[in-house]
């Protein structure tokens, strides 16, 4: 069973226009609006794999028939600590010429301590019938960047592996507890370094620095340039697919689902990493928020070009 952790669902809003124009004026093609959240989309990837997976979290009243349909078409379980309201609302601007993604993203609402404790209570209970663990995602205002961390140390123990897709303090914070795996981007680790990071070799020496701090497996998603894997022992790139780019939104996600889907098969290093880059890859074939076409991740699997570095 992989368990995802949503502690800051959305509706992400996408529009989409031919070409985006800064400052300017920008004609919308395309709308929608779709119930999202980074364990949002890690747990219907696991279940559009076809494995066991459930996602627990914190979910607003008003917003919830949206989340719960998506849940329920990919036959996912959840469970969630109830709160009042509405979900946060993401902006999402995709151009079409270009491939790429324009973010607006909102903070959310506030949690208190009381469902803080909560969920922290409902994540441990989850966590014992669990082979991994997925915490991703930023969090809500009112909950400290040390919550990660907290809820890794309070499984420690029940034989379920953590892995952390965070950003700033939440990672900073997380890593302290020695998670199982992290997914930074490149944006993330240069931030978590300090400098700009122009190569291959740069970024594998800012990844393998995670390993001796107690992670046992970094992985980095390089956007158009691919993306790249460590254990300490074998460091491996994988090049950017030459596929039609539909949208990147949840290739992250599907990466993570993906990889976590594989180390629970006992796949090693290099089958897990192919698994994670053709699942990404498949998941920006894939036009808007529909799940993973598990014939082209399957195809996929055969064209991951992988590099020993």
């Amino acid at each position: 069973m992989i368990t995802a952790v949503s502690l800051n669902p959305s509706i992400d809003r996408t529009l989409t226009v031919e070409r985006f124009t800064p400052g300017g004026l920008n004609r919308i093609v395309a709308r929608s609006d779709n119930a999202a959240g980074k364990g949002i989309n890690v747990a219907v990837t696991v279940a559009a794999l076809g494995l066991d997976a459930e996602c627990v979290g914190f979910m607003y009243r008003d917003s919830a028939p949206l989340f719960e349909k998506r849940l329920m078409l990919n036959s996912t379980p959840y469970e969630f600590i109830w709160c009042e309201g509405t979900v946060r609302t993401n902006i999402k601007v995709f151009d079409r010429s270009a491939g790429v993604v324009t973010e607006l993203n909102e903070s959310g609402r506030p949690i208190d301590e009381e469902k803080l404790a909560a969920m922290l209570e409902l994540v441990t209970r989850h966590a014992e019938n669990s082979d991994y663990l997925i915490l991703s995602g930023s969090v809500p205002p009112g909950c400290p960047n040390e919550f990660y961390e907290t809820l890794i140390n309070a499984v420690d123990g029940l034989g379920c592996r953590c892995v952390l897709d965070a950003d700033g303090e939440r990672l900073s914070c997380g890593l302290r507890a020695k998670p199982f795996m992290i997914k930074p981007n490149r944006a993330e680790l240069e931030a978590m370094t300090g400098s700009k990071l122009n190569s291959i070799d740069q970024i594998k020496a800012a990844a393998l620095k995670y390993i001796d701090m107690g992670v046992q497996v970094a992985a980095v998603s390089l956007g158009a340039e691919g993306a790249l894997i460590t254990d300490g022992d074998s460091t491996l790139f994988a090049p950017r697919m030459n596929i039609e780019v539909k949208g990147t939104v949840g290739a992250g996600d599907a990466m993570v689902a993906a990889l976590a889907a594989g180390f629970m098969a006992d796949s090693d290093l290099e089958e897990a990493f192919r698994m994670g880059v053709a699942c990404a890859s498949a998941r920006c074939m894939a036009e808007g928020y529909k799940g993973i076409d598990r014939t082209v991740y399957k195809a996929f699997l055969d064209m991951v070009r992988i590099e020993r570095v």
